[in-house]
């Protein structure tokens, strides 16, 4: 049996430890097996962490649940993702309150270059579902391996995921239940179909059920895991809108889609664009310009011929270098990467992009010019 999985499941079951404490725990002891492993006193020393939680730690039904939870992650060949492995969503990982494990089956890549989220009304009209078709028909002529995500729900969710499919572009649904079930059960073959070109992503363990409350964890993946999110279609409440505020929250790109003053499910989308929480698209060309993919297409020079007719300072020459290596970077991956506080980084990267050479792209993500 999986050792290192059976206490990253461990964790995520202690009553009283959520996402945010267990990253700090994550942090504190560095290898997760300690937190079941070490004595009472020097568990308390852990920020977040009180004797009523340390009894919960100890608890044996923590660790059983756990062990049937690997077994049934090895019979089903599910792949499950660490936050700090390699293979885990590293736009999710941007996220203050991002899962510390998730369950996934499929062969998308979740950290693939272009990634775009589709949500919206449960109630889809004629002319919602034709603005999907025709986006992702558009979006897969011009970049055939943007992966799109939505939820599996009825409406746009699966219409989007069908014209994904049909169009040949993978596609992921985000479920708020385990991978143990398919909910709504109409959508089995979707999801099924889905396997072999994208796939199911979900950061509840198996026999947990699709409960209300669950929906709205699950749409702070959906929000999290892409680099902007299009609403398509949405009444004035409602799940979409949740998402759409969440993404916004994330300071990720968020799009909607006009509709009919009269139209009940075209309110939440107008009144997204309305206070501005999102910009109106109408058409795949108008995301492309939004999210400056066009001038990705641009030749790029080598990053010597950038620099050698400017005097840089060794930070700026240090982003630079590592700009260099990594295509693109967003903000808070740089401070990672390069061990720098943001009251430090942003000083050079806004002197970078005076001098024209570092350009600053929705989102927050850096590339060189």
């Amino acid at each position: 049996m999986n050792q290192d999985l059976l206490y990253q499941i461990g964790i995520t079951l202690v009553k009283g430890i959520g996402n945010i404490t267990a990253k700090q725990v994550i942090e504190t002891l560095g290898d997760v097996s300690l937190l079941f492993k070490e004595k009472a006193f020097l568990l308390e020393r852990i920020p977040g962490i009180s004797r009523k939680i340390i009894s919960e730690i100890h608890h044996p039904d923590v660790l059983k649940r756990a062990e049937k939870e690997v077994l049934f992650i090895e019979k089903n060949k599910i792949i499950p993702l660490f936050i700090k492995n390699e293979n885990y969503p590293e736009r999710l990982k941007e996220c203050v309150d991002s899962p510390v494990l998730l369950y996934f089956r499929g062969n998308a890549d979740l950290n693939t270059k272009k990634i775009i989220s589709i949500v919206g009304t449960r109630n889809a009209s004629n002319y919602g579902k034709e603005v999907t078709e025709n986006l992702l028909h558009d979006i897969s002529a011009s970049y055939p391996e943007t992966l799109i995500v939505s939820g599996l729900a009825y409406g746009i969710d699966i219409c989007s995921h069908k014209a994904a499919l049909k169009n040949k572009l993978p596609t992921v649904g985000v479920l708020a239940h385990g991978l143990d079930r398919i909910y709504p059960p109409v959508h089995r073959n979707i999801a099924v179909e889905m396997l072999e070109n994208g796939g199911l992503l979900t950061d509840f363990m198996s026999e947990t059920n699709p409960d209300r409350q669950n929906f709205v964890k699950r749409n702070r993946i959906v929000a999290g895991i892409s680099d902007c999110t299009i609403v398509i279609e949405s009444a004035e409440k409602g799940g979409a809108l949740i998402t759409a505020n969440i993404a916004d929250s994330y300071n990720k790109d968020v799009f909607a889609v006009p509709g009919k003053i009269s139209d009940p499910y075209s309110a939440g989308c107008n009144t997204l664009i309305k206070y501005k929480k999102a910009a109106l698209i109408t058409c795949a060309k108008d995301i492309f310009r939004e999210m400056c993919w066009n001038e990705e297409k641009e030749t790029k020079k080598p990053a010597v011929q950038r620099t050698i007719f400017v005097e840089l300072t060794p930070d700026e020459q240090t982003v630079v270098d590592i700009l260099s290596k990594k295509e693109s970077l967003q903000l808070n991956t740089l401070c990672i990467e390069l061990n720098m506080p943001v009251s430090k980084l942003a000083p050079v990267l806004f002197e970078l992009e005076m001098k024209g050479i570092v350009r600053c792209m929705p989102g927050g993500i850096y590339r060189l010019v």
